[in-house]
């Protein structure tokens, strides 16, 4: 059964910023600014939830092996769901326009995607750089150990095109529902690179229906 709920209209939980604690709301001055898509075209970021409502992820370096994880989750929520409650999906990263297609190739990843390699926008919004530990529950996202992933993060750029980390590794991302215009209805800020706002609560805060993450097959009773 669907799972649904009306969309959030109040920032809510610990880890969360109150955008009307603040002397203005950032996302007036983001909304100024442009990401580039895949073919390295310039779009203002406003332009993309001027007439709707969106769930922004912005996200760490696209080497990350945690970034990819999540981004492999997100690749999950069928584009039906979010067409249902008229609800986008963007992801935001910080590398050059060049590492979108690979990053979705290798994520599976089809909904919109864009980035801001200046992180201008991350820096209005106040996403942090650096790590700080949290008492939160791990990302139910991510898979990997932190061993293992960082293997995989540093074979991944070595067997590049170039070595980079395709972003700044020490800049964090956060998960924010906005629109339609400049109206911030949540705003999550990541402490560290696990920190991530569970998927399926956003997804029910912007009032699309959830999914299961956990691949498990259904018992249907008869």
């Amino acid at each position: 059964m669907a799972n649904r709920t009306r969309p959030v209209t109040q920032q809510i939980g610990r880890r969360t910023h109150r955008p009307g604690a603040g002397p203005a709301n950032p996302l007036v001055e983001a909304a100024q600014h442009s990401v580039l898509d895949r073919a390295g075209h310039r779009v203002c970021l406003g332009q993309l939830f001027r007439e709707r409502r969106v769930i922004l992820v912005f996200v760490r370096h696209f080497l990350c092996y945690t970034t990819k994880e999540y981004v492999e989750d997100l690749a999950k929520i069928p584009r039906s769901f979010l067409e249902d409650a008229d609800v986008g999906l963007l992801v935001i990263g910080q590398s050059s326009h060049q590492h979108i297609e690979p990053f979705c190739c290798l994520t599976g990843y089809t909904h919109e995607i864009y980035v801001d390699p200046e992180r201008e926008i991350y820096k209005v919004l106040g996403m942090k750089r650096g790590e700080t530990a949290t008492t939160s529950a791990p990302s139910p996202h991510v898979k990997s150990s932190a061993l293992s992933g960082n293997i995989k993060s540093i074979w991944r750029a070595m067997t590049g095109p170039a070595f980079d980390f395709q972003g700044d590794p020490a800049q964090q991302g956060g998960a924010l529902i906005v629109g339609p215009g400049n109206a911030v209805h949540f705003l999550h800020y990541d402490m560290n690179k696990t920190d991530h706002m569970p998927i399926n609560s956003l997804l029910q805060l912007a009032g699309v229906e959830t999914i299961d993450f956990t691949n498990k097959p259904r018992i249907i009773e008869v």
